[in-house]
């Protein structure tokens, strides 16, 4: 293993010795093992399953998400971040030095990755339980060539691309509720928030995050009934490697990503959610808009809506949450 000294380590991040040794403590308190070897300087002898840019790198080469990765051990929300970064045109990140163009500092494929959020946030504003170091917070800054009205079609590919990627890793299937949560054994894992800034004809940008429940052996008893981990679901409760998982779902979405780029791969991505989601269709659920009504999932229309099947006839879901009811 190799000994690092800490004026080296200084001067490779632009700090005092002081605040290397205040690193290094912070470093050690989240599970990293560091030997200080008097007169060398530091050696790393085993590190914990942490979202680092050096991990991650290598298994993103050749797709977008390879080059512009900030990590955080500890944040607000890896999506205010992004949104920050992109509007502002600066990584909003402790290291960053000076400040750049919107396109240089914020490119299309940055990746926002943390250990813990403090202000994790889910769709309609709904708080995500973020534990330490035991799911995957992650944010990226896309600029699709969509209009603003048909951006959920990202959403479902994202689903599509968590969904390939615990497959890969786990062996497990999920099954996908619209628009943005996915499920193991009926209960939530993993849910998606989708926000943007647009003109009327055009995104500017969109920032797509994803919160993973990897390994939590346990929700506060608020969540008991409604959450649930990749490692409760696995028979043998095993511990998956974050970074391995993370590596996949970037890569996954990726590959979904790109697809998007042709408009008639959407209809595909339409066809592929409601295949792997139970409740697409023949569901009796009730809706939470205009009042409240209730139907029978009907499947996607063109742009990605959920349709319900009412009395009064087909009705589409814009915005309203849906809840499986009987």
């Amino acid at each position: 293993m190799v000994v690092v000294s800490g004026t080296k380590l200084a001067q490779e991040i632009a700090a005092s010795r002081t605040e290397v040794w205040r690193l290094v403590q912070r470093l050690r308190r989240l599970g990293v093992r560091i030997a200080g070897r008097p007169m060398t300087g530091y050696q790393i002898e085993s590190a914990p399953d942490l979202l680092l840019p050096e991990f991650l790198r290598p298994a993103l080469k050749g797709t977008i998400f390879g080059e512009h990765i900030h990590h955080y051990f500890r944040i607000g929300s890896t999506n205010a971040a992004a949104m920050q970064a992109a509007a502002d045109g600066a990584p909003n990140h402790p290291s960053t030095r000076k400040t750049r163009t919107a396109e240089d500092a914020a490119p299309e494929g940055s990746v926002y990755v943390a250990e813990e959020q403090t202000a994790g946030r889910g769709r309609s504003g709904h708080g995500w339980h973020s534990a330490r170091s035991a799911g995957i917070y992650c944010s990226v800054i896309l600029r699709p060539r969509v209009a603003p009205a048909d951006v959920l079609i990202l959403s479902l590919a994202t689903g599509l691309a968590v969904r390939d990627a615990v497959s890969e890793v786990t062996g497990m299937a999920a099954d996908l509720r619209w628009p943005n949560d996915l499920l193991l054994g009926g209960r939530k894992f993993c849910g998606i928030l989708i926000e943007m800034n647009a003109e009327a004809t055009r995104v500017r940008h969109a920032v797509v995050g994803v919160g993973m429940n990897v390994n939590q052996e346990s929700f506060p008893p608020s969540l008991e009934a409604l959450a649930t981990s990749l490692r409760m679901e696995d028979a043998n409760r095993r511990c998956w490697s974050r970074v391995e998982l993370a590596a996949a779902l970037l890569k996954s979405l990726d590959r979904e990503y790109r697809r998007l780029a042709d408009p008639a791969a959407r209809e595909e991505v339409r066809r592929r959610f409601e295949q792997h989601s139970s409740s697409a269709k023949g569901r009796r659920v009730h809706v939470e808009e205009d009042g409240g009504y209730e139907g029978v999932t009907d499947g996607l229309d063109e742009r990605g809506f959920l349709k319900v099947r009412t009395d009064a006839g087909v009705r589409t879901v814009l915005s309203g949450g849906v809840r499986e009811i009987g």
